[in-house]
């Protein structure tokens, strides 16, 4: 069943509408929401958003609840492959929780929040942005720690990344949702506008596990293929910059273990042939960010490795 959670007029004739498809099964109660494309050049939300309801609507009857999909919270963006609203030049993820009687990107935001309330999860999907490639993996407040880890250690990602919460945007759907007792789950993965099928399909394969686990599914799922995700708490992430511009050459993929002093990649530089710098792991670590787009700049941000063993 399709429904507007808010329309409005636009010029030339136009209209803005957000909507989302409500499947509902034959019993139970509980609520989960699938909320993607609030960033509108971060796709794979949109092939997750698919999946589920292709998979929901072939065994209908193993709902013990409802499902709603919503995989375009900025349409406009979507459409144009932007990462905020066109022609508002805002960030939609830096404006809730909206409001009622603001601008009509604020009254965006609020009907978004109103819609979501009460639900008894949220998982909100975001891909990287075209310069970053990220290994599946669940971002969140340590203020929500509690709550949300052993939600997201069910959702089949390989990283938990427990944010500072003087790090955290207090204008972001997430921390809007649960600071008001509705819990929220960010899901990062993949690269900005591309969609990596495999990804897509393993979170697919771990939203079904964690209703499964909810009691909301009752058919199929292969445990055995769930991943136990790596859990990262406080300052034990390395970020790795740039020293030099040019060009970034690599054959790594992020996702696995890197040794302390490896190289990840190398700065080059076309006209001359020269290697300007490397770029080399201070740490032994989880590799689960690196840099995708090859053009990069004294500074530029080339990957995240998480510190897999306490130092003495």
């Amino acid at each position: 069943m399709i429904r507007n959670v808010i329309s409005t007029e636009l010029p030339i004739n136009e209209t803005l509408s957000i909507r989302k498809n409500i499947i509902k099964g034959s019993k139970g109660n509980k609520r989960i929401c699938i909320v993607t494309g609030t960033h509108g050049d971060e796709l794979e939300g949109q092939m997750v958003c698919y999946e589920m309801a292709r998979r929901l609507n072939e065994a209908i009857s193993s709902l013990n609840g409802q499902v709603e999909i919503y995989p375009a919270l900025n349409p406009l963006g979507i459409d144009t492959i932007q990462r905020g609203i066109p022609n508002f030049d805002l960030d939609m993820n830096r404006i809730f929780p909206g409001s009622k009687e603001g601008s009509v990107a604020e009254q965006m935001a609020y009907a978004i929040i109103e819609d979501l309330k009460g639900a008894d999860l949220v998982i909100d999907i975001h891909s990287s942005n075209l310069y970053l490639r990220e290994t599946p993996q669940a971002r969140i407040n340590v203020l929500d720690e509690d709550r949300l880890v052993p939600i997201a250690q069910k959702l089949n990602i390989d990283f938990i990344w427990v944010h500072d919460a003087a790090t955290v945007l207090e204008s972001t759907l997430a921390h809007s949702l649960n600071s008001t007792g509705t819990d929220c789950v960010v899901v990062e993965l993949g690269v900005g506008q591309r969609i990596n099928h495999k990804m897509c399909y393993r979170l697919v394969d771990g939203i079904f596990n964690l209703m499964a686990d909810m009691g909301v599914w009752s058919g199929y799922v292969n445990k055995t293929q769930i991943s136990q995700p790596l859990l990262c708490k406080g300052d034990n992430v390395e970020f790795l910059n740039a020293a030099t511009s040019g060009v970034f050459i690599t054959e790594l993929k992020c996702g696995i273990v890197v040794a302390e002093g490896e190289e990840i990649g190398q700065i080059v530089e076309p006209l001359t042939g020269k290697i300007l710098s490397r770029v080399i792991s201070p740490i032994e670590g989880y590799l689960f960010t690196i840099r995708a787009y090859p053009i990069v700049y004294e500074g530029s941000l080339m990957a995240r490795v998480f510190r897999m063993k306490s130092e003495e």
